[in-house]
């Protein structure tokens, strides 16, 4: 079985500059020992003949810049020389730029018939990743092509080490030899790497091939990321039509193509990617229409991907694979996370996704109502985003909220807070204020420091309704990332679990939310960061009638003596407002007069048992629940920051316990000066209605920019 090693284009190869621009490079394995370094254009490189069909017998291989070939392992090296430590904060992650009319006009230039086996290749978008990223090999799906995860590239390219696996059109490798090729390639990736993890992201038929490996190799760190795997094929409703295809005349198959976008994938959502949220309903109209004019032409380029024959032998391998992949599934020991379409015509994609977690011992599943069997390829669908917001992306063998943690990108900002929160943004219509140094109240940020360590203590308003627009103003007027210490049920508990949707608590965990224990907060703060921090926790958020605007912190000033052994800087702010946006109707006490609502929140409760395990704070023993919220037409919320307190060489916090509660009490006086500060100037402000500030915007400024009450 032939197989091979992808690398990057060295920016020192010299490359004829009419190339077109997606130049890809393989370095093929043939046999044992042959080794051909090969272009998908047939072209030279640094000035050399054509290497096309040379062959060399030193492992794989990488231009050097001068001429010379070098091990695989100096590549590694190499890139590592390259690449920066980390990701800034509204990095550009490229997404929307791709689209499935690229991945089409791709596919047709990768399907002419080269004779070669299966093989790796590294799209030249991915570029390069950051220091010490993962590798991820991406099996295809039905198509073999390798380039499904063509909108994605640029994103996870910056964050790991990507490989795909590209099956030749005319190829009739067995699923037992495809599951040899990519059992080598991990265990050859292990050997170099072995306390680094491997990700095997399938793709339909993909996913059976990553599961049967993972089966085969249950010691070695593997994390499993299956787009609506094919173990369902047996299930499947369109099973029955299949030896149809065989009758099929040849001089109408080139009408497959179109049935089969039809059953593979929701063309609305492919042409859909790209077109900004933010535009005015008439423009997305205009957008879409003239994308969708401009893929339904190419799908006939379907029937050269798949032809009659390839298609009939994808079948079957699709049959023989699902057979496999289910009868190993016991020996299965890897971290898997099924992403499942609720509109795949294909496949019953989500209970099979049910079925998977029942059946693996560490599976997580999340669904998409809106989406079709080609998930990669169509829209609300960011791959990375979704390793990120279900903490899968890590270095190790466990997931650190801090050193794994990697910043919003751009597309993910514009996401989170135009569609995820783009409503409560609206209708609270945020007015911000800070202190400087000198006692200034000035509106804006001004008077937050840049530079951290950072901590952010104050009032948590209910259902934490000060959240969205906090964050969202620091990345905007600030670009910093504030990292929030949220409570453990989000992380571990039955919230965590009760959604198999990508929810609202998968974007704050994309956002920084890290567990609020003492480990995280003092790594966190050894980073330099922004950290929001609310002692009052689940109390203030959930606090009964009667009860807005009160602080509800325990005695015990452990973040002071925290924020001084790393010199933070404390700012103490208030927020108000939740008032005019809801009304509390149900609290804790009316809940449970409930007989039946009574019995689950006890459960819960019971629940946090574990969670104390896991955190041994105070913290976890507060009773959650979900009050009953009425909305209100809208007020407005308000933010004042006060006075930062430096703590930089305050080691009497750390030595004298009075004089740590000392500095507690005043954090806490100076959080209750700005809620009050701000309950009074509310009434002066003529844009607290949300009609006054609509009327506004629309004139003269977007909401962001709308005024408040005169300083």
């Amino acid at each position: 079985m032939g197989f091979a090693f992808a690398f990057r284009v060295s920016p020192c190869f010299g490359i004829n500059l009419e190339l077109k621009h997606r130049f890809r490079v393989r370095a093929e394995r043939i046999g044992d020992s042959d080794l051909s370094v090969l272009s998908s254009d047939g072209v030279s490189v640094n000035g050399a003949a054509s290497v096309m069909g040379d062959k060399e017998k030193k492992g794989s291989l990488l231009d050097g810049g001068n001429g010379r070939l070098k091990p695989r392992i100096y590549e590694r090296k190499l890139v590592k020389e390259m690449v920066s430590e980390e990701l800034e904060v509204l990095w550009d992650d490229g997404y929307g730029t791709n689209t499935v009319k690229d991945y089409l006009y791709e596919a047709k230039d990768m399907i002419k018939n080269d004779g070669g086996p299966p093989r790796w290749f590294c799209p030249i978008e991915c570029g390069r990743p950051i220091k010490d990223s993962p590798v991820l090999l991406f099996l295809p799906g039905l198509d073999g092509v390798g380039m499904g995860l063509i909108l994605h590239h640029k994103a996870l390219g910056k964050v790991f080490e990507v490989q795909c696996l590209h099956i030749p059109v005319h190829d009739r490798t067995p699923f037992q030899g495809l599951v040899k090729l990519v059992e080598e390639t991990v265990r050859l990736e292990h050997a170099s790497r072995p306390n680094s993890p491997i990700y095997l992201v399938g793709d339909s038929i993909g996913g059976c091939l990553a599961l049967a490996v993972a089966a085969h190799n249950p010691t070695i760190d593997l994390v499993l990321i299956l787009a609506n795997p094919a173990t369902s094929f047996g299930r499947s409703q369109l099973q029955p039509l299949f030896p149809i295809l065989e009758a099929f005349p040849d001089g109408l198959h080139v009408t497959i193509p179109y049935l089969l976008s039809l059953v593979m994938g929701e063309p609305l959502k492919m042409a859909t990617v790209g077109i900004e949220g933010r535009l005015p309903p008439r423009q997305k109209i205009e957008q879409l229409s003239g994308n969708l004019t401009t893929l339904l032409p190419l799908l006939s380029g379907l029937a050269d991907i798949i032809p009659k024959e390839t298609l009939i032998w994808k079948l079957k391998l699709l049959k023989s694979a699902s057979a496999y992949a289910n009868s190993r599934l016991h020996a299965v020991k890897a971290e898997v996370l099924v992403l499942a379409s609720d509109k795949d015509n294909m496949l019953p994609s989500r209970e099979e996704a049910q079925r998977l977690k029942n059946l693996l011992p560490n599976c997580n599943i999340r669904c998409f109502k809106d989406n079709g069997h080609t998930l990669f390829l169509e829209d609300n669908m960011n791959l990375l985003t979704v390793i990120k917001g279900t903490c899968k992306y890590r270095h190790s063998w466990r997931h650190d909220f801090t050193s794994d943690f990697l910043p919003p990108s751009m597309s993910e900002y514009k996401y989170a807070f135009d569609e995820v929160a783009g409503l409560i943004r609206f209708a609270s219509g945020a007015a911000m204020f800070s202190t400087m140094e000198d006692g200034k109240i000035v509106e804006g940020l001004a008077g937050v420091p840049n530079e951290g360590p950072v901590l952010l203590v104050g009032y948590h308003m209910l259902m934490g309704l000060e959240l969205a627009c906090l964050i969202e103003a620091f990345l905007r007027e600030k670009k910093i990332m504030i990292r929030g210490a949220a409570h453990p049920e989000l992380f571990w508990g039955n919230f965590q679990t009760s959604s198999n949707e990508f929810s609202f608590s998968d974007w704050m965990k994309v956002m920084g939310a890290l567990p609020v224990t003492a480990n995280y907060l003092f790594k966190v703060l050894s980073t330099k960061s922004h950290v929001l921090l609310y002692p009052g926790g689940a109390r203030e958020a959930l606090h009964y009638k009667g009860e807005q605007y009160k602080l509800f912190w325990p005695d015990q000033p452990e973040f002071v003596r925290m924020a001084a052994r790393f010199g933070a800087t404390i700012v103490p702010f208030g927020t108000v407002g939740e008032d005019d946006i809801v009304e509390l109707v149900l609290d804790y006490h009316d809940w449970m007069k409930i007989p039946v609502v009574n019995d689950k929140i006890k459960e819960a409760i019971r629940g946090g048992i574990k969670i104390r395990d896991k955190t041994k704070g105070e913290v976890a023993r507060e009773e959650l629940f979900v009050p009953g919220l009425l909305p209100k037409l809208p007020g407005r919320i308000y933010y004042l920051f006060g006075k930062p307190i430096k703590l930089k060489g305050r080691d009497d916090l750390l030595e004298n316990r009075e004089d740590a509660n000392e500095m507690y009490l005043q954090v806490k006086s100076e959080v209750e000066q700005c809620i009050a500060y701000l309950l009074k100037k509310r009434e002066e402000d003529p844009y607290r209605g949300i009609i006054d500030r609509t009327i506004y915007s629309a004139l003269y400024a977007s909401l962001d920019q709308v005024p408040a009450f005169k300083l």
